[in-house]
């Protein structure tokens, strides 16, 4: 799935998308906008990564028999 499509998919034409970029710039400033496009781009590659090798797994506790809650 390429990000135009995904684009597509939410509605945003090259026109909203163009007012976003302006919006953006005002904001942040043309100096800042390289180092937040960074910082979300290895967010969003961490957060894959992540999901990639954290499959669905379960840790299992081993509880000793004899302790018991509350008697520590």
């Amino acid at each position: 799935m390429s990000p135009f499509s995904f684009l597509a998919f939410m509605g945003l034409g090259p026109t909203e998308l163009i007012v976003i970029l302006v919006i953006l710039l005002l904001l942040f400033g043309g100096s800042k906008l390289p180092s937040l496009a960074k910082g979300l781009g290895q967010s969003i590659k961490e957060f894959k990564n992540a999901a990639k090798d954290d499959g669905p797994t379960e840790k299992k506790t081993e509880t000793k028999s004899d302790t018991k809650p509350g008697n520590n």
